[in-house]
């Protein structure tokens, strides 16, 4: 039996979650053999302290999103060292301590990390040669923080071929150890959006982003329950308030949704609907992109969606909608410029045609490598 943990950070459900949750997924199915378990390793080494962290981290994004996203470039994106000089030095010892208690009492022969800050520790310990378990990144922005392990990480999954060039040339990780897969998906969104021989009017449109924040979502429903030149399906998440008003209004052209753990449940969803408007979270963005469905951004959260949107934008993978007071006009017009519609649907063709490998490909050549090898061990 081989054991394999996989590291996110924080309790709350986020795309780190999303992307631990779908690769033990797949490798239970694939490997019957294996015992997956996931950990969350802030509340592992103190439940107090992970819910005082992510407690401040929701109200400071929420109360001063421009200071947060300041900080975060500063001292999370571009200069580490300064950030651990800062803050996490004192406590490095600590959750070091912490890590080689767990690994100790856990003894997994594979680490998956889905959060850079147990990545940046397990580096921290295999540099000083304490542990030797494989480790890989499993990279859930389209950018690679400064957090993450990096030289002492043993594989690198990452969004795009340009994060491949940085860590070859930055950090002089051999390319090998690198492979392009893009943002985890579950492989059931992996089919593209079904063609629909019909043209559907009116359009329906999917907004996402109500668990935490997609802020102008209730402004932006006002406004269009008086229009009836789109459907909408609203993912309200874990947002009860958000979910009661709109189901209030007793609208049959905006539908409230809770939240949806199944991705199959999630996937008929968005083989119905004929666009998304979401926040630019490294998980949400590459579902859809995998359907080839047109993605609106209205708003965003500081910091590491920020920093996404910025490369989305470049590539042409999304259209902001941030700063126009006619949001439907401009929707209306990408869906049906037939041109537009085609140049998007060729910017989502050249992102994908440099992925090497899905994720799931790429982790059960290592897994199945690392069970031949213990296999012939044990022959010996």
């Amino acid at each position: 039996m081989m054991k394999i943990l996989v590291l996110p950070l924080f309790q709350m459900n986020t795309g780190h979650h999303k992307v631990a949750d779908t690769l033990i997924d797949f490798l239970r199915k694939q490997f019957p053999y294996v015992l997956c378990k996931k950990i969350d390793f802030l509340s592992y080494c103190n439940e107090l302290m992970e819910k005082m962290v992510s407690e401040m981290y929701l109200r400071w994004i929420r109360s001063h999103p421009a200071s947060y996203h300041r900080v975060y470039k500063t001292f999370m994106y571009h200069d580490i060292h300064r950030l651990e000089f800062v803050s996490f030095e004192p406590w490095l010892p600590y959750f070091e301590s912490k890590m080689k208690k767990m690994l100790e009492r856990e003894k997994p022969e594979l680490i998956i990390c889905t959060h850079s800050f147990p990545s940046r520790i397990l580096q921290r310990l295999k540099r000083k040669k304490v542990i030797r378990i494989p480790v890989i990144n499993v990279y859930t922005d389209f950018f690679i923080n400064s957090v993450w392990g990096k030289r002492n990480i043993d594989y690198h999954f990452v969004p795009h071929a340009d994060a491949k060039r940085e860590l070859m040339t930055k950090y002089c990780i051999d390319e090998r150890r690198i492979i392009v897969t893009g943002i985890p998906v579950h492989e059931v969104f992996m089919t593209k959006h079904p063609e629909i021989k019909r043209k559907r009017r009116p359009f329906h449109l999917l907004l996402a982003g109500g668990n935490q924040g997609l802020g102008n979502m209730i402004d932006f429903l006002k406004k269009a329950r008086n229009s009836h030149l789109f459907r909408y399906s609203v993912l309200c998440g874990a947002n009860k308030k958000l979910y009661d008003e709109i189901a209030s209004w007793e609208l049959p052209h905006i539908r409230p949704f809770p939240y949806i753990s199944s991705p199959h449940e999630m996937n008929r969803l968005y083989n119905e609907v004929d666009a998304v408007i979401t926040k630019p979270g490294g998980v949400t963005v590459s579902e859809v992109l995998h359907k080839q469905l047109p993605i609106f951004t209205m708003d965003y959260l500081p910091g590491q969606e920020q920093i996404n949107l910025q490369y989305l934008e470049k590539q042409g993978l999304v259209y902001n909608l941030s700063g126009l007071h006619h949001y439907e006009q401009k929707i209306f017009h990408v869906l049906t410029d037939e041109v537009e519609k085609n140049r998007f649907y060729r910017r989502v063709h050249d992102y994908f045609a440099k992925i090497e490998k899905t994720a799931q490909d790429a982790l059960e050549e290592i897994v199945a490598t690392m069970c031949q090898g213990s296999y012939r061990a044990l022959r010996k």
